[in-house]
C-alpha cells in the first residue's frame, strides 16, 4: 500500500501549528504596533501566517482569532492539513461560506467539526480516511449547500455508500453543483438506483465516477421524467409549491466516468437532458467491448439535438491496454461537426479510425471553437490543420497528446495565431527545433508542454529570443536537451525567467547540477519544480534548493526529486531547518525515502506533505492508497 508522510508525523501539541523554524512560545509584554494598523495587516495575511502569529503572544492570538472569524472562505487545497489544525481553526470560522480541504490527513471527526448551516460551498478533496458515514452529517449540518464536491476512496461497500448518499441528498434542497468521485474501485462501485429520486430539482451540474453504463442510462432517463412519485417521497414539512408545473431536471452540465460509452447512453442523455451546455464522458474499460455494444457514428448523431451544447468531451482511456472507438470514422465526426457548430471546446480521445478529414471538419465547422484537445489519434497529421487560421475563431488552447504523425509543420501553421495561450504537444515525438522560432512569437502563450519532443539545446536558444509570458513550461522526456539548453533559455529569456512559476525537467539524462543552479538563480517566481529521474543531479543542487538562498527558490512550494539517484546520504545531515515554505515534496527512490532521520524531521512540519511513493506533484494520481 502507498503511504504518505502522515504516518511519519505525529499530532502537534501546540495550540496552533508552526513551521519547522517555529515561532517562539506565547509571551506577554511583546511590543506591538497600533492595533488598528495591525488589524488591517492581519486581514491581508494568509492562513499560515495567521497561525504562526498566534503563537507569538496572547494579544496576537486574540487578534488572529478575530481575523479568522471574518474570513469568508477557507482554502486548504495547497497542502494537506492534519486533523488538529482543522479542529483548531473550525470554531473560529464564524463567517466562512466556502471551504476547500485536501483531506489526505483528516478523518470524519475533523470534517464534522467544520460543518455548519453557514456553508454554501464544500469541497473535500483526496479523502482516503473518510468513511461513507460522514455523508449524512454533511446533509444534516449543511442544509444550505449550493456546491458540493467529494473525492472518496472506495470502501468496497456500494450498498452502504448509496444508503448514506441518499440520506445526505434528502437534506440538500438547494444544491446546484454536485461532484462525487470514488477512486480505487471497479467501474460498478456503486449503483444509482433510487438516487435520482432525491436529487434536488435545483441541480444544474452533476459529476459522478465511476458509474455502470446501464445504471447511468436508466438513471438519466428518470431525470427527464416529471414524476408525481417524487413529490410523495419529499418530507411532508417541505414546501413543494416551487415544483408545480415542473417538467424534469434542468441539468446543464453532466460529467460521467463509466465502464463503457455506447449509443444507448448518448440517446438517453440527449433525449432526457435537452438543455445540456457541457457534456463530459470518459470510459475506462477492463475488457474489450462487444462489437454491437459500443459507440458508433449513429450515437454521435444524437448530440445534434442538444442545441445549447458548447463544451464536449468524449474520451476512451488507455488503462490496461490501448483502447479506441473502433466503430467511429470520419463520417461520424463530420456529422457531429455539422450538427454542433456552436461548440467552443472539444476534447476527443481514442478515435483511432478518424483521419485528417474528420478532425479538420471540426476545426472548420465550429465557428466559435476556442479549445481543441485530441488524444491518441494515430491517423491525425499536419494536413488537418492546413489553412486553419482564418477559418474559425482563433484558438486559445490547443492540446495534441500522443498523436504520432503530428510534426513541426502543424505547429508552424497553428503558431500564426496571435491568440494562442496554451500549447501542449506531449508525446508528439516528431516535434523538433524548426517550430520553436514560430512558437517564440506567440505573445500570449502562458503554458507550453513540449514533453517528449525531439528538440535540442539550439531550439531552446531560439525559443529564448522570443518575448513569451510563460508561467508553465514542461520539457519532460526531451532527452536531447542538456544543461546548456536550460542555461540559454533562462539567461536570455528575460520575460520567461520573470514569469515562470512551474517547470518540469524530469526524465532528462542531460540535466545536472549546472542546470538546476541556473533554474534556482535565474527564475524570479518559480513555485513548482519537477526534476524526477535526473540521474546526474547531486547533493549540491539539493542544498541550494533546500536553503532557499538564491532566486525564486524562496517561493518554492512544490518540489519533485523522485528517483534522483545521484543524491547521497550525506545530504541528510542537519536538514531539519531547510525547505522553508515548501508544501509538497516527492522523494520516492532517493536516500530520503529510507531515512528514519528524515521521517522524524517531517513530524515538525505540519504544513509540509512528503510523498515517499512516487506520485506526481500533489498526489493526484494515487491518494486513495495513502492510508
Amino acid at each position: 500500500m502507498k503511504i504518505c508522510c502522515k504516518r511519519a508525523r505525529e499530532e502537534t501539541a501546540a495550540v496552533a501549528p508552526v513551521d519547522s523554524g517555529g515561532a517562539p512560545p506565547p509571551r506577554d509584554g511583546f511590543p506591538l504596533p497600533d492595533t488598528i494598523v495591525l488589524s488591517e495587516i492581519l486581514v491581508r495575511l494568509e492562513l499560515e501566517s495567521l497561525c504562526t502569529l498566534a503563537c507569538v503572544c496572547r494579544t496576537l492570538r486574540s487578534m488572529v482569532s478575530q481575523s479568522l472569524s471574518t474570513l469568508p472562505s477557507l482554502d486548504f487545497s495547497a497542502f494537506s492539513p492534519n486533523g488538529e489544525l482543522v479542529r483548531f481553526i473550525a470554531p473560529q470560522l464564524r463567517a466562512v461560506k466556502s471551504v476547500t480541504i485536501d483531506c489526505l490527513q483528516v478523518n470524519d471527526r475533523s470534517i464534522v467539526s467544520i460543518l455548519g448551516p453557514r456553508l454554501q460551498e464544500l469541497n473535500l478533496l483526496k479523502c482516503p480516511s473518510l468513511s461513507y458515514h460522514v455523508l449524512p452529517s454533511i446533509g444534516e449540518k449543511c442544509p444550505n449547500l449550493r456546491i458540493l464536491s467529494l473525492e472518496l476512496a472506495g470502501k468496497s461497500a456500494p450498498d452502504i455508500f448509496r444508503k448514506n448518499l441518499v440520506k445526505m441528498l434528502q437534506n440538500l434542497l438547494y444544491l446546484e453543483y454536485l461532484s462525487i468521485k470514488v477512486r480505487g474501485t471497479e467501474s460498478d462501485a456503486y449503483g444509482l438506483a433510487g438516487v435520482d429520486l432525491f436529487l434536488p430539482k435545483t441541480l444544474k451540474s452533476l459529476k459522478m465516477q465511476p458509474v455502470n453504463e446501464q445504471d447511468a442510462a436508466q438513471f438519466i432517463e428518470k431525470l427527464g421524467e416529471d414524476r408525481e412519485s417524487w413529490r410523495k417521497m419529499v418530507n411532508s414539512s417541505m414546501s413543494i409549491t416551487s415544483y408545480e408545473g415542473f417538467n424534469g431536471f434542468t441539468l446543464t452540465c453532466l460529467s460521467l466516468v463509466l465502464d463503457i460509452i455506447c449509443d444507448r447512453l448518448l440517446d438517453s442523455i440527449t433525449s432526457s437532458l435537452p438543455l445540456l451546455v457541457e457534456l463530459d464522458l470518459e470510459d475506462r474499460q477492463c475488457t474489450e467491448p462487444k462489437f454491437l455494444h459500443d459507440l458508433t457514428n449513429n450515437g454521435l448523431q444524437y448530440l445534434g439535438s442538444c442545441r445549447y451544447l458548447t463544451h464536449l468531451s468524449i474520451i476512451r482511456s488507455r488503462v490496461n491496454y490501448p483502447a479506441s472507438f473502433k466503430r467511429i470514422n470520419d463520417l461520424g465526426i463530420l456529422v457531429l461537426a455539422e450538427s454542433c457548430q456552436g461548440l467552443e471546446s472539444v476534447k476527443l480521445g481514442g478515435f483511432s479510425k478518424v483521419t485528417d478529414a474528420g478532425f479538420s471538419s471540426l476545426v472548420h465547422s465550429c465557428y466559435n471553437l476556442k479549445k481543441l484537445e485530441i488524444h491518441n489519434a494515430p491517423l491525425l497529421s499536419d494536413l488537418a490543420f492546413h489553412d486553419v487560421i482564418g477559418a474559425v475563431t482563433p484558438l486559445v488552447e490547443l492540446k495534441l497528446v500522443s498523436c504520432s504523425l503530428i510534426t513541426s509543420e502543424a505547429i508552424v501553421e497553428l503558431a500564426s495565431s496571435s491568440t494562442l495561450e496554451v500549447l501542449d504537444t506531449y508525446s508528439c515525438r516528431s516535434i523538433a527545433d524548426p517550430c520553436l522560432d514560430y512558437i517564440s512569437h506567440l505573445s500570449k502563450l502562458t503554458s507550453l508542454n513540449l514533453g517528449g519532443a525531439d528538440i535540442t539545446d539550439n531550439g531552446l536558444a531560439v525559443l529564448s529570443k522570443g518575448d513569451l509570458p510563460l508561467t508553465n513550461l514542461s520539457l519532460r522526456g526531451c532527452t536531447r536537451v542538456t544543461d546548456k539548453g536550460i542555461i540559454w533559455l533562462l539567461n536570455d529569456g528575460i520575460r520567461i525567467k520573470k514569469k515562470l512559476s512551474s517547470l518540469d525537467i524530469g526524465h532528462m539524462p542531460g540535466i545536472s547540477d549546472r542546470a538546476i543552479n541556473a533554474v534556482i538563480s535565474c527564475t524570479d517566481a518559480l513555485t513548482e519544480l519537477r526534476m524526477r529521474s535526473c540521474f546526474h543531479v547531486t547533493n549540491e543542487s539539493f542544498h541550494i534548493l533546500a536553503s532557499g538562498k538564491s532566486g525564486g527558490s524562496n517561493l518554492l512550494r512544490k518540489l519533485d526529486i523522485s528517483h534522483c539517484v545521484g543524491f547521497s546520504e550525506e545530504l541528510l545531515q542537519g536538514q531539519g531547518h531547510l525547505f522553508r515554505g515548501l508544501r509538497w515534496l516527492g522523494v520516492a527512490g532517493t536516500c530520503l525515502a529510507k531515512s528514519v532521520e528524515f521521517a522524524v524531521s517531517c513530524r515538525m512540519r505540519p504544513w509540509l506533505t512528503v510523498c515517499f511513493e512516487g506520485c506526481e506533484v500533489g498526489c493526484h494520481d494515487g491518494w486513495q492508497f495513502h492510508i
